[in-house]
């Protein structure tokens, strides 16, 4: 019995050493904390600005073309800071996780999972911009949930299982915000705010959180 457990310590100890050559694990659940915070406060401000521009509608009771096409822009920037600062901060976290676990930050595995989500998110990022050009706004928050769900899904297998939750997560939510066009900011928020923060919690909880000393 003792030899036939031998084999199977050993077995794992390979299973183990394969999943972490084959899986990038050293992605930190603190950078979903922080893409999570980024996202709501940038969803609190587009809420302002777009109340702002229909606020106008009770005062003079028409909407200036020139008023939403200014809309348009702060919004187009107020989103590709938010990007930036998650991109920023997930590059930050991640590192440092690297440096925690003496594992380098890219190599073959994450050239992998980088590629495989770059896909899915540069195509659906040209299909915005085409929805844009053609001011067709109602499913631009539905899209984008629903190409960002499937970034994670399809690099899920070059991480961490959590990811392809997260990603399953935002697919159903952006089917769901296809049945509540006028809440497109809200389902925005729960998407890019709620869930990055509640699955960063788990990823941080379970891999990085450094266990209570008891005595």
């Amino acid at each position: 019995m003792s030899e036939q457990n031998q084999h199977l310590e050993a077995l794992q100890d390979i299973r183990q050493l394969m999943q972490r050559s084959s899986r990038f694990l050293s992605l930190s659940g603190l950078s979903g904390i922080a893409a999570g915070f980024w996202a709501l406060l940038g969803a609190y401000f587009a809420y302002q600005w777009i109340g702002d521009y229909y606020s106008q509608y009770d005062t003079t009771g028409s909407f200036s073309g020139y008023a939403f096409g200014q809309l348009k822009l702060k919004l187009f920037l107020l989103a590709a800071i938010v990007l930036s600062l998650a991109l920023l901060s997930a590059f930050y976290f991640t590192w440092r996780r690297t440096k925690e676990t003496k594992t380098p930050f890219w190599n073959h595995t994450s050239k992998q999972l980088a590629i495989n989500m770059l896909i899915p998110l540069a195509a659906g990022g040209l299909f915005l911009l085409s929805m844009l050009q053609h001011n067709e706004w109602r499913f631009v928050v539905p899209a984008s949930l629903i190409f960002y769900g499937l970034a994670l899904v399809n690099g899920s297998k070059y991480t961490l299982s959590d990811i392809r939750y997260l990603g399953i997560s935002e697919i159903i939510l952006g089917l769901v915000a296809t049945q509540y066009i006028g809440y497109g900011l809200h389902f925005w928020a729960v998407g890019f705010g709620v869930l990055h923060i509640v699955y960063g919690f788990i990823m941080w909880w379970k891999n990085e959180r450094k266990p209570s000393l008891t005595y």
